[in-house]
């Protein structure tokens, strides 16, 4: 798979869609590899955040973290949740009445040997791909991978993946996940730099690899979805941070602070769910923002004005 450029910040790659290459290649592979979104700078200060984290946080037993809700953690890592040159694939994609409902930052130390067999490989969703009917299952969120070390060679703790594997329901596995297995067929480390940035489906087949490098893995991934999917990230009381008000709107609606209060048409939307359900459309600052920019696409039904 060829790799992507990111948008140049010009001050209006935020709303800069998704191109067609972009999007045909994303329905294909299921992810698309953008190079050099983020400059050395912001990978060194984001990187920073995460190794304060790793220090202020409890570790596995093998000095790993994963830890859920980074931007509640640390607000130092907001700009990242519509970053110009990523954010448009999310609403390219989803639409507007979206938000982020499932993030984490990992840090992964170098293993002094491998770790036993494990089977990792999974779709994103937890029960929705148990539950879920279809065949493929429906979308429902797309990710983002931030990596803020050098993966660009195998055995550095690699997202592991299956090209084009968004839209097959199951792989063959074991019949429990300690039993020696093969890969899957297919199946390869994604290789990419620090500063660059990994979209995917949350269908596609994928799993981390063992970090076996002199390298620590730092990567922050933040999953998004449609509102009317609840978030699990932890966003109680995040109106009430000190740091709160100085969000822009849009970035307010993807950490779930949209839809507190009553919207018209005599419906208190901030308690009934009608708002995250996308019944008030001119009330959700990214839907505003998109239309006043002449970017809703009637031939896309998320985008539909």
């Amino acid at each position: 798979m060829s790799a992507i450029a990111a948008a140049p910040d010009n001050g209006t790659a935020t709303w800069a869609p998704m191109t067609r290459e972009q999007r045909e290649q994303f329905d294909a592979d299921g992810y698309l590899v953008l190079k050099g979104v983020l400059s050395p700078d912001e990978v060194r200060h984001y990187a920073s955040v995460l190794e304060t984290a790793h220090r202020q946080h409890p570790r596995a037993a093998d000095g790993s973290l994963h830890l859920l809700s980074p931007v509640t953690n640390y607000p130092d890592l907001v700009d990242l949740i519509d970053h110009p040159a990523t954010f448009p694939l999310v609403w390219s994609i989803l639409g507007w009445n979206v938000h982020i409902y499932h993030s984490h930052l990992d840090v992964h130390p170098p293993l002094a040997a491998p770790k036993p067999d494990w089977w990792h490989w999974h779709q994103d969703g937890g029960r929705q791909n148990r539950e879920l009917e279809t065949d493929p299952r429906p979308r429902l969120s797309v990710k983002l991978a931030y990596w803020l070390s050098d993966v660009s060679a195998p055995g550095r703790g690699n997202l592991t993946l299956v090209p084009g594997s968004h839209r097959t329901n199951w792989l063959p596995g074991p019949p429990t996940r300690d039993v020696p297995w093969p890969t899957p067929d297919g199946a390869r480390q994604v290789a990419v730099d620090a500063g660059d940035v990994v979209f995917f489906d949350r269908r596609i087949w994928h799993a981390r690899s063992d970090n076996l490098s002199e390298i620590t893995r730092k990567c922050v991934f933040l999953g998004y979805t449609y509102r009317w999917i609840a978030i699990r990230d932890d966003v109680d009381g995040l109106p009430d941070r000190p740091w709160w008000s100085g969000l822009n709107p849009v970035q307010q609606q993807l950490l779930g602070g949209v839809g507190n209060t009553g919207g018209g048409h005599g419906h208190d939307n901030g308690t009934d769910g009608d708002h995250h359900w996308g019944h008030y459309p001119h009330t959700t600052p990214l839907y505003e923002a998109l239309r006043d920019r002449g970017l809703l696409d009637p031939n896309h039904p998320p985008l539909i004005p």
